[in-house]
């Protein structure tokens, strides 16, 4: 059963499509059954992941709008791991939807049937707290939220938060944060260190040991429609990813080990 996982921060420039792209293709290189979803407008994810968006037969655009079927609108990326791309058409989703009853599980409902497919499913959110995220945040059981560490971070993972605790009162209660990730890092910035202290004081173990750095080739990557570890796993940047990879499915695996255990403590007392 798919892990769905949103990457989502309402700041933009934090590194959310490179993440995105780079840790579905980690995941496929594990090997892991993965599924990347584009919603956002730009279509960055699309294009980072060698798929023309300008060329796009079908979109996720046609799937939230009922125009298309899921499976006929994934394709296959060079990386071994399917995509749902999106491009332009989405920013016409939001108005279209506006007045239809469940708009906020259109995205839900297209991915649940999906679940038994993949092991993970990760959804690339638009930087703004939309009607498209607001989709993202209730297909999703749980959310990485890259940050870079400046000033303002800390400003907007407060506002953040407040998203997720009000979408988890009124639309998706299982959703909790999968991990804090620290991306474009630079170690000689004092600033950099002192908000990423700051950053493990608040969130403890849900940081993510794994520090995305500053990297000319992670920059480099998108514009050959490959990611850091087609392109270089061994640069800084594809070490990385490939370590951020790990730990999800460290976590991921933990999460099994502890519901199994759940279900054998739980099967004792059945019986009596």
């Amino acid at each position: 059963m798919a892990r769905i996982i949103a990457v989502a921060n309402q700041k933009g420039g934090v590194g959310k499509t490179t993440t995105a792209v780079n840790l579905a293709a980690a995941l496929a290189n594990a090997p892991k059954r993965v599924l990347l979803v584009d919603l956002d407008p730009q279509g960055n994810a699309t294009m980072g992941s060698g798929v023309d968006k300008r060329e796009l037969e079908a979109s996720v655009c046609e799937v939230l709008l009922g125009e298309a079927g899921v499976r006929g609108a994934i394709v296959r990326t060079a990386e071994q791991f399917d995509l749902l791309p999106g491009n332009i058409d989405l920013t016409a989703v939001e108005v279209q939807l506006m007045a239809e009853p469940g708009r906020e599980q259109r995205l839900r409902n297209a991915l649940e049937p999906l679940r038994g497919e993949y092991d993970f499913i990760l959804i690339d959110c638009p930087p703004a707290l939309s009607l498209l995220t607001l989709n993202a945040l209730t297909a999703a059981d749980s959310i990485v939220v890259p940050m870079q560490c400046e000033y303002y971070a800390l400003e907007g993972i407060s506002a953040l938060l407040e998203t997720i605790e009000a979408i988890k009162g009124r639309l998706n209660p299982k959703l909790e944060i999968e991990g804090v990730l620290r991306t474009m890092f630079d170690v000689r910035n004092n600033l950099a260190n002192a908000v990423s202290a700051e950053l493990i004081k608040h969130f403890g173990d849900r940081v993510f040991r794994t520090i995305v750095p500053r990297n000319v080739r992670l920059a480099e990557a998108p514009s050959h429609g490959q990611s850091i570890v087609g392109y270089d796993r061994a640069s800084r940047g594809g070490i990385a990813y490939l370590g951020l990879a790990g730990e999800v499915l460290r976590r991921q695996r933990e999460r099994e080990q502890a519901a199994r255990q759940a279900q054998g403590a739980a099967a004792p007392e059945a019986a009596a």
